[in-house]
């Protein structure tokens, strides 16, 4: 079986403890190959070479650096086939939407190629005579990036284009069930120019290398992707450094007793159940008019009951399997739970026969907002639907969660509409449309338990990796005192 060290300085070494762990298929519970378990020593290694690298880096025109992503991107285009078979086989999710996570990463390196070309700052008038104001965007530094396994390329892709355009060094700890996507993208990014010590890997459990990665004093700007929890012990333990953190969500989709239900169906179903509800954004409650539950119910119970569960490699698989043991017994766990709520289970509600971490998607009406199904994040194919009178009664229900991430309403009433974009508390609000798809020059990011107000993509990635600096130039030959000189 193939092993795999620690990339560092721009090659593969050895860990100092010694240890290495397969990374599983989810679907057949097979190894694909073993992984570095680095050590906390491992990691202030690869933070020393990225700080190493950084002066020579940050003085690359930033153009350049964006060249370097360009030829990134074009990496990825040509091996999107053979990249989408290796997501699908080592998290789980259908080739479809292996594609798409792939395409999502040439999109963001094309994207973000061209910020070094901008990387804009603002001129402005001084309120003094014979003197220039404006800003600059300068880099954070050495940059720890620390992303999931849901999305293995898209999400690294995320953080790293921004980090490495603006000017950082990167030091990068993919999740420990898709380290052999994360080898491949580093892999890719040496081949397309990256310089020797500018990315850096290191693999292994977060108990053992994350407080290294989000506490040295090296280390001026954290990048998060997981859950609520671990975000909370970073913010803790980070120190003064810039954070970002994304935690996660519990996104509603609202259907009025006017929408297309349809269309509407069609959303439930790729929200709740696409990527196995594997997803930050998945739809994992619809709150749904009295008027139409009934019918959107046997609707949506007809069309989930004939979705077929398999590997994510299989043409013919509709939903992929869990990425894990723990995540099938977590599930499990709030299937339960929801029964003994008081919940009505209306199809799935069983871990898959055999081999593979598989779940039948799992559907429960008679639902309250009260309920722990309807209010903590489960991250699998599981979905509470809760009635409401009306827009006003579904917006509070929607609200009435500690996330504020990704939603969603269904209705041709325009008004309806605007009321659920003005009063919905999330960062993300669709309109006719479900609760997912992220496109790479807007800003993905939440509100409440979901974040500390750090967006990524679009402009906001760029802030997120930079710093303001506020430049002043006085050619008028004399001491100018701004708000005292001003008469």
């Amino acid at each position: 079986m193939k092993r795999f060290g620690l990339f560092i300085g721009g090659k593969w070494v050895f860990p100092s403890s010694g240890k290495y762990f397969p990374s599983l298929n989810p679907a057949t519970e097979k190894p694909i190959a073993r992984f570095a378990s680095g050590s906390e020593h491992d990691v202030k290694h690869a933070i020393d070479v990225a700080e190493a690298a950084l002066p020579k880096w940050k003085n690359v025109p930033a153009p350049k650096r964006g060249q370097i992503l360009l030829k990134f991107a074009g990496l990825l285009r040509q091996d999107k086939e053979s990249l989408a078979k290796l997501v699908s086989t080592e998290m789980g999710k259908v080739l479809p939407e292996a594609r798409g996570d792939v395409q999502e990463a040439i999109d963001i390196a094309e994207y973000m190629a061209g910020e070094g070309r901008r990387l804009f700052g603002h001129t402005t008038p001084s309120e003094l005579q014979n003197k220039f104001a404006m800003t600059i965007r300068v880099p954070l530094g050495v940059c720890s990036l620390i992303t999931p396994w849901n999305f293995p390329l898209a999400i690294p892709a995320w953080k790293t284009m921004p980090a490495l355009v603006c000017g950082n060094t990167v030091v990068f700890k993919p999740s420990s069930d898709t380290p052999m996507c994360a080898a491949r993208f580093v892999e890719l990014l040496a081949k397309a120019g990256v310089p020797k010590g500018v990315v850096n890997m290191v693999t292994g459990p977060g108990e053992q290398i994350g407080k290294e990665l989000v506490s040295n004093p090296k280390v001026r700007g954290v990048s998060f992707t997981g859950n609520k929890q671990t975000g909370e012990w970073i913010v803790k333990n980070a120190g003064i450094k810039k954070v970002g953190l994304e935690l996660g969500g519990k996104n509603a989709i609202i259907i009025l007793d006017d929408a297309d239900l349809g269309l509407a169906l069609k959303g439930v179903v790729w929200g709740a159940f696409g990527t196995a509800g594997q997803r930050c954004t998945a739809a994992s409650r619809v709150i749904v008019s009295q008027e139409v539950q009934k019918e959107f119910e046997k609707m949506l119970v007809k069309k989930t009951s004939s979705l077929r569960l398999g590997p994510g490699t299989n043409p013919s698989t509709d939903v992929g399997p869990l990425i894990n043991k723990k995540a099938v017994e977590k599930v499990h766990y709030y299937t339960e739970l929801g029964l003994s709520e008081g919940a009505k289970l209306l199809t799935g509600g069983k871990p898959g026969k055999g081999k593979g971490f598989f779940y039948e998607p799992t559907i429960f009406s008679e639902v309250s907002p009260k309920m722990r199904i309807a209010r903590e994040e489960i991250f699998g194919p599981s979905l509470s639907i809760i009635s409401a009178s009306g827009v006003e009664e579904a917006i509070k229900i929607a609200n009435s969660i500690e996330y504020g991430l990704s939603s969603s309403i269904y209705t041709r009433d325009i008004s309806n509409a605007f009321r659920a974009i003005e009063g919905i508390e999330a960062g993300i609000t669709y309109v006719n449309s479900s609760t997912i798809g992220a496109e790479v020059h807007l800003p993905f990011g939440g509100v409440k338990g979901t974040g500390n107000g750090a967006r990524e993509a679009g402009i906001e990635g760029i802030n997120e990796f930079s710093e303001t600096k506020t430049v002043y130039i006085d050619f008028s030959g004399k001491l100018q005192r701004a708000q005292i000189d001003t008469d």
